[in-house]
């Protein structure tokens, strides 16, 4: 960790609350399997038992309502890899790719660095609401003027931690369908819902979306294992299903790994209840950053997340440039956190919150800022 915030921040001393993995230990029966597993001193080559395959299933189907067919699934070395694959399958260079900013860093980076181009449609702040929404008239017209072959979604939306509603789902599925965009949804932050926030899996949407999608997800970010690569993939769509899973086996690239299988078995078999009391604690430790950082600096105001561990903070109030901003955060007070304007337009005077960490982690990160804060008068 230190090395990292040398390389990234320029120094080590600061209170790290930026890259997305919780300070909560992995959980024990996770732990238990994979050190039971690792007492078979060969670690060959293996293949994912059935009941890896099951425990996916009865996973989303338990929480979320969503029946999947063993057809439809297969293993994924990662989604961030994932999403670069369906890129590389689908679309060819100088194709245009939409993206909703602000948005996850690698739905930016992954198509420019592969000869894609971008095209924006972003979100709209509701300040009534005090989130934001999709703009499904933009997106059409959108559509309609770049002809786009793909649009990546983030859902739960990573950083605002947005719960996109049925309805705005199902919305994007028809505009989609209608102008031929393929839809990857990365899901990552699907079981981290919080209170009574429920997460709409996008090909459960409509019969379009499942038509027309490739959906990714996995226990990392839930059980805090990101270290682990357990990804997975979905795809109800026969042709496209065809294709990809096509690419994916002529490649070798969705061969399982023992431990993954071992892990993801592990979590979604015997960690429900973890799960449970790591998101009551979340939403108290979110609860507890939304009400005292604006009292206490009024020119912040965090957007109230309705999943993960992430808390999105407008800081236009302070009424900083960007680079003031940052030297605020890390040579005043000494917190890495992620540079809004990394997330794309709309990002800019914002900056991401890790609050999946211990609670006195926190305080201290809102009394450095508040400190900080005053030495700027």
């Amino acid at each position: 960790m230190t090395d990292n915030l040398q390389a990234v921040f320029g120094r080590d001393d600061l209170l790290p609350l930026w890259i997305a993995d919780m300070y909560f230990e992995t959980p024990a029966p996770i732990r238990q399997a994979i050190e039971k597993r690792l007492e078979h001193q060969i670690y060959g080559y293996s293949i994912a038992p059935d009941s890896y395959w099951w425990a996916i299933r009865d996973w989303e189907l338990q929480l979320h309502g969503w029946s999947i067919e063993r057809e439809q699934l297969t293993f994924i070395p990662g989604i961030v890899r994932g999403i670069a694959f369906v890129l590389e399958c689908f679309t060819k260079p100088g194709d245009k790719v939409v993206v909703q900013p602000p948005v996850y860093m690698p739905f930016l980076n992954l198509p420019r660095a592969n000869g894609r181009k971008i095209v924006y449609n972003p979100l709209v702040f509701d300040e009534k609401k005090g989130t934001y929404r999709m703009d499904l008239e933009n997106l059409e017209a959108v559509c309609l003027a770049e002809s786009p072959k793909v649009l990546i979604l983030s859902n739960p939306h990573n950083p605002a931690g947005i719960v996109w509603p049925e309805a705005d789902l199902a919305g994007l599925a028809d505009i989609c369908k209608r102008f031929g965009v393929l839809v990857i949804s990365d899901e990552i932050h699907a079981d981290m819902t919080l209170g009574a926030h429920k997460h709409h899996p996008f090909p459960t949407v409509s019969a379009d979306a499942a038509a027309n999608s490739i959906t990714f997800a996995a226990p990392s970010k839930t059980f805090n294992m990101a270290g682990i690569v357990s990804s997975f993939c979905v795809v109800p769509d026969p042709a496209i299903r065809k294709k990809f899973f096509g690419y994916l086996q002529a490649n070798e690239l969705n061969g399982t790994m023992f431990l993954s299988t071992v892990a993801t078995e592990a979590a979604y078999k015997h960690c429900g209840a973890w799960r449970q009391q790591m998101l009551a604690y979340v939403k108290e430790n979110v609860d507890f950053v939304c009400k005292w950082l604006p009292e206490r600096i009024p020119g912040i105001r965090p957007v109230r997340p309705q999943a993960s561990f992430l808390v999105w903070l407008d800081c236009r109030g302070l009424g900083l440039d960007h680079d003031r901003l940052i030297d605020l955060f890390v040579n005043r007070a000494q917190l890495a956190l992620n540079d809004g304007e990394a997330f794309g337009p709309g990002g800019e005077g914002h900056m991401r919150m890790n609050v999946g960490a211990p609670r006195a982690m926190l305080a201290e990160a809102i009394d450095r800022l508040e400190t900080a804060v005053q030495t700027l008068k």
